[in-house]
């Protein structure tokens, strides 16, 4: 199982420099900056999954850093955690090898909820006014967002489908 630690010093020096910067943009976007690090780590690692341990040696960091990091991965979705039978240490992986259409369809609810308190909040403004115009171009924004999600997720999944059969053809 190769991890960037076990790439040749060339490599693993831009390939650290690719996870940081990475991180920065999840950073930007309201990840924390360890997690962000971590995660960036897992997404270019050749491995599938890696320990607490190996994931500090690979970022060089304190194992303390990676625990909560990787609790804060687990409880938003972005890694999962699990374990081998007879083993002490638990192991992080990607939740989902569509991770970023997981995340996109986890949004739905939250993306139905704002909507809901739009729409509620929209009955007690005047709509010919700025606040009660500026509410229902927000209203009508989420609307649209989440009417073309699903759609858009649906074609996502055809295209990576072209993509995974176009690389096993290639082998």
């Amino acid at each position: 199982m190769a991890t960037v630690a076990e790439t040749p010093a060339a490599d693993e020096q831009a390939v650290l420099r690719f996870v940081e910067q990475f991180a920065l943009v999840l950073v930007e976007a309201g990840i924390p900056r360890m997690p962000a690090r971590v995660f960036a780590y897992v997404l270019a690692a050749d491995a599938d999954r890696h320990t607490a341990a190996e994931l500090a040696a690979g970022l060089r960091v304190s194992p303390a850093a990676i625990s909560g990091a990787v609790r804060y991965l687990v409880q938003v979705g972005l890694l999962g955690k699990e374990r081998e039978p007879g083993s002490r240490s638990d192991h992080y992986r990607v939740y989902d090898q569509d991770i970023w259409s997981a995340i996109m369809r986890q949004q739905d609810p939250a993306l139905k909820r704002t909507e809901d308190v739009l729409a509620r909040g929209l009955g007690l403004l005047d709509e010919s006014r700025p606040g009660g115009r500026r509410v229902r171009e927000t209203l009508e924004f989420y609307r649209f967002i989440r009417s073309d999600l699903k759609a858009l997720l649906d074609r996502w999944s055809e295209h990576r489908q072209k993509l995974i059969d176009e690389e096993e053809t290639r082998r």
